[in-house]
């Protein structure tokens, strides 16, 4: 029987080709099932949603005019003037009636109104009084007289909706009291402005809601109408449901329980499966690039991997019986295995250190992130802002309470993100912002605050909570013999490379002795930048230093911290972070 009889680099690359079909395998079936399948089903469920959404506000229309013709009904005056029968409105009798009709009408109307027009008509279903046209244009209720002959099938279906052969859809019940007499009939002209509200602002596809009587209630301002209007129909006994016409449309419907309307939203098929088709077009661009890609790569891989052992295979065919004294060449087997080893040894070692380093530096992230939180949500700090909330919510500063809490919410979510991920200084004055907002609150006009900053902030990254230490040193300690007004500024600058950010106070400034204690502190440190320095508490603790060594564990040497004095108008002092977005600082 034949064997097959392949080098081993061909193995090599079989395997790795066999594996490399399976993770692709993988990866089309997770594309196919918990990408496209998901974004296709929602996308439908999208124009359910719409359908349903347009035909609940419709609904609610018609429900608001159902309540104005109750608010008419509740009237008992109405049936005492009806019941006087029917009067010219050429006679003052008539003239009276129609007047105390209208003037029902607005009571029940008010000041805002959103129908066009409401007539009352007699028995005879003759218009009597009309709230804003004319009688002799006002719309016919016999259809409405014929369907509902007797009280007791007027009392069971409430009203009807019906559109008009002028076009006027109309809400028309009968005047009936409790006791199942009839004295007449109502009829709304509804606005077509309203109908037609619900159907604006949909990014894609056509809206048309159609009545029993498969008639256009109202339609999107781009609809096709006549002939080129798509045939919309219901595909199931169920009052919703989705289905594709003859000319790919995709065709969501909603049918109303109360008013009979059905809603359709008519989207081309490209507009709601593009998306889909997009990301299967991109994964099958994916696929074949990665396929070549890995091809190449996988071939010149194994063929590298496997050269130093092909040289050591064609050194040991060559030994004999006769030159067994013949020196192997180390260089083509043993070299290659031992620099080998060593290079892993050398990367274990680089990498052994990069750990510690990582993990020394994570220990320095977490200890000053611990020292931020334990300052920002401290219980008293907590319990004074939401103490200053509920004052301001019993006092109804309505404007207040919400920006206070808005603020408290960033500032917590910022807090609470992973300590582990660097920040550009625009997201680091951002948290700076909300957390002064809310201790100006406490202090009101006592403080005032400043932040200066452009465009710039947004290419300078930082670690996590580095500038609210400073900021809290300066309320906690920098004003403490110092009358208010109390000024904090902060001001960035970007030259050349070369960033600066300032943070200045208007306090009583720090003694000489104290600014050299916290610098010797810092350089002091810089030889054990991973320890935790413990000082007293005050300016230039444990939280100052370890930002300051934070900032120097991304930054290196190309770092600047100074403090000193202001000399201005200013006085106070002001805190100076220098660093370079380029290696070559100093």
């Amino acid at each position: 029987m034949f064997a097959f009889r392949a080098s081993l680099q061909t193995k090599v690359f079989l395997t790795f080709l066999v594996l490399l079909l399976i993770v692709l395998c993988c990866f089309l079936a997770y594309v196919n099932w918990l990408v496209i399948k998901p974004l296709k089903e929602r996308n439908e469920n999208e124009k359910l949603l719409t359908a349903a959404n347009i035909s609940n506000q419709l609904d609610e229309y018609i429900n608001s005019q159902n309540q104005l013709s109750h608010r008419i009904l509740s009237n008992r005056r109405i049936f005492d003037t009806l019941s006087a029968g029917y009067k010219s409105t050429y006679t003052i009798e008539g003239l009276k009636q129609s007047r105390e009709l209208k003037a029902m009408m607005f009571e029940a109307i008010g000041p805002s109104m959103n129908i066009r027009d409401m007539t009352i008509y007699n028995l005879d279903g003759k218009a009597i009084a009309s709230y804003i046209g004319l009688l002799s244009d006002a719309p016919s209720v016999e259809a409405y007289m014929n369907e509902y002959s007797d009280a007791m099938s007027m009392l069971q279906s409430s009203y009807m909706l019906s559109k008009q052969p002028s076009g006027k859809t109309i809400f028309t019940r009968a005047i009936i009291n409790q006791n199942g007499q009839t004295f007449g009939y109502l009829t709304i002209e509804l606005d077509k402005s309203y109908l037609q509200m619900p159907t604006r602002d949909i990014a894609t596809g056509d809206i048309y809601i159609i009545d029993q009587d498969k008639q256009v209630i109202s339609s999107s301002s781009g609809a096709k109408t006549g002939s080129e209007q798509p045939k919309l129909m219901t595909t199931s006994d169920e009052n919703s449901g989705m289905y594709m016409d003859h000319s790919r449309n995709y065709i969501a419907y909603r049918t109303s329980q109360s008013t009979g309307w059905t809603t359709y939203v008519v989207t081309p098929r490209q507009d709601v499966l593009g998306p889909v088709n997009s990301v299967k077009y991109l994964s099958i661009l994916l696929f074949t690039a990665l396929m070549l890609f890995s091809f190449a790569y996988i071939y010149l891989s194994s063929k590298n991997l496997l050269l130093p052992i092909r040289k050591l295979r064609s050194q040991i065919s060559r030994i004999q019986y006769g030159n067994l004294n013949i020196k192997v060449d180390n260089r083509a087997h043993n070299n290659e295995l031992i620099a080998l080893n060593e290079s892993f040894q050398e990367l274990l070692d680089r990498l052994q250190q990069s750990i510690e380093r990582e993990k020394l530096a994570l220990h320095e992230e977490v200890k000053a992130r611990n020292s931020a939180l334990q300052a920002q949500i401290a219980p008293h700090f907590i319990h004074n802002v939401l103490y200053l909330i509920s004052i301001a919510a019993q006092e109804g500063k309505n404007k207040a309470v919400s920006d206070m809490c808005k603020h408290l919410s960033d500032s917590l979510r910022y807090i609470v993100s992973s300590p582990y991920e660097h920040v550009t200084l625009e997201e680091e004055l951002e948290h700076t912002r909300h957390y002064l907002s809310l201790v100006q609150h406490n202090y009101e006009d006592d403080l005032e605050w400043e932040i200066i900053a452009d465009e710039s902030a947004k290419l300078i990254q930082l670690p996590r909570l580095v500038i609210q230490p400073f900021v809290e040193n300066c309320i906690e300690h920098a004003f403490d013999n110092t009358d208010p007004p109390w000024r904090i500024q902060i001001r960035v600058k970007l030259y050349n490379g070369v960033w600066a950010i300032e943070i200045s106070d208007n306090g009583e400034g720090i003694a000489a002795d104290k600014i050299k204690e916290i610098m010797d502190n810092i350089d002091n440190s810089d030889e054990r930048t991973h320890e935790l320095h413990l000082h007293k508490s005050g300016f230039g603790n444990m939280g100052v230093v370890n930002t300051v060594n934070r900032l120097k564990l991304m930054y290196k040497n190309r770092l600047f911290f100074n403090i000193y004095n202001n000399t201005d108008e200013w006085r106070g002092t002001t805190i100076q972070i220098i660093g370079s977005l380029t290696k070559d600082f100093y």
